[in-house]
């Protein structure tokens, strides 16, 4: 199941504003507090945080759907380790 179709609601986590690589951390920091298969929501600028992050994210075994937003990048991401 990706994360997209998650029917559970997603926690959310506001982004915009931090710096590469902290924002990474901190959503990784976030996905450790959680149960596996819980659903998290990242808001993130655009540009290095939007490219950076989610191929993080999936490097690292977690499912990650890119959903969009307007000004930023909104993704899903779904615990999966």
């Amino acid at each position: 199941m990706s994360a997209e179709t998650a029917g559970d609601e997603a926690q959310p986590l506001d982004l915009r504003g931090t710096p590469c690589p902290l924002n990474y951390v901190k959503t990784r920091l976030r996905l450790e507090r959680m149960a596996l298969g819980d659903p998290l929501e990242v808001w993130l600028d655009l540009g290095e945080p939007a490219e950076q992050v989610p191929r993080s994210l999936r490097m690292d075994g977690h499912d990650v759907a890119e959903v969009g937003g307007e000004g930023y990048l909104r993704i899903l991401v779904r615990r999966l380790v």
